[in-house]
């Protein structure tokens, strides 16, 4: 088995509790797995399988509730971002390997510190979301970091915490949006010859902890209150966006 997922049975292990860790982040928040997941994959494995690993997982994990997540979400934006969420992200797979390294942190940093300063931002009274121009940028920007390092969170998790959304609209809404890019994020790193058999296995491997992870996160919420849970999403970007700056600097 361990031979099959190119990892010893030590780093397995770690790479388990990682993902239980991470899933747990995303169904307390909607988001964060992908965030959480790909730094901390990139120590047993290379950074480039862990973008991909975490595209794969995401893929996985996104029709676990689907029924309740699309009822839930925010379909007018929802559409719109997630649709140029899909174009975009096989951009952003092309630039895994097309940018330099250093110009890549820079990047991944300068979109983490900007998303976690937005969401520190006091909330719009505004309900309804900006228009359709902002909702495109949005998707386009999250497709380009999901395919260029497995995140798409950044540009997305702002455009919805800033407006005074009922968090299970928010949350449902991040999740779809995710889903939409793991799927494109799929089909090409299936096409480019990315996901590779090992992959493949350890992917499905860690499904089963990522289920369970994602199922503990998901009882507390809705028991946690609304402003509790905004303090949450902003302390893990703001963890996202220390750890990229720590990596910019390292």
């Amino acid at each position: 088995m361990f031979d099959a997922i190119g990892l010893s049975p030590e780093s397995f292990v770690v790479a388990v509790l990682m993902t239980f860790g991470a899933a747990f982040v995303r169904g307390v928040t909607g988001f964060g797995m992908a965030i959480i997941l790909v730094p901390l994959l990139g120590l047993v494995i290379a950074p480039e399988s862990a973008v991909v690993a975490a595209i794969l997982l995401q893929l996985l994990i996104g029709p676990v509730g689907l029924r309740r997540v699309i009822a839930d979400s925010e379909k007018e934006s929802v559409l719109p971002i997630a649709l140029a969420a899909m174009v975009t992200t096989p951009l952003g797979l092309l630039a895994l390997t097309a940018i330099p390294a250093d110009q890549a942190r820079l990047l991944i940093a300068a979109i983490a510190i900007g998303a976690f300063a937005l969401v520190s931002l006091p909330v719009s009274a505004t309900v309804r979301p900006p228009g359709r121009t902002a909702s495109l940028l949005t998707g386009g920007a999250a497709g380009l970091l999901a395919g260029f390092a497995g995140m798409p969170g950044p540009p997305v998790v702002p455009y919805y915490m800033r407006r005074n959304l009922p968090p299970r609209s928010a949350r449902a809404s991040m999740i779809l949006v995710f889903f939409a890019t793991a799927i494109t994020g799929s089909i090409v790193a299936a096409l480019r010859g990315l996901a590779t058999p090992p992959l493949l296995a350890l992917s499905a491997a860690l499904f089963l902890p990522m289920l369970a992870g994602n199922w503990f996160g998901g009882q507390l919420f809705g028991r946690v209150p609304a402003r509790l849970w905004r303090a949450g999403v902003g302390l893990v970007l703001g963890i996202a966006a220390a750890s990229a700056l720590f990596r910019l600097l390292a």
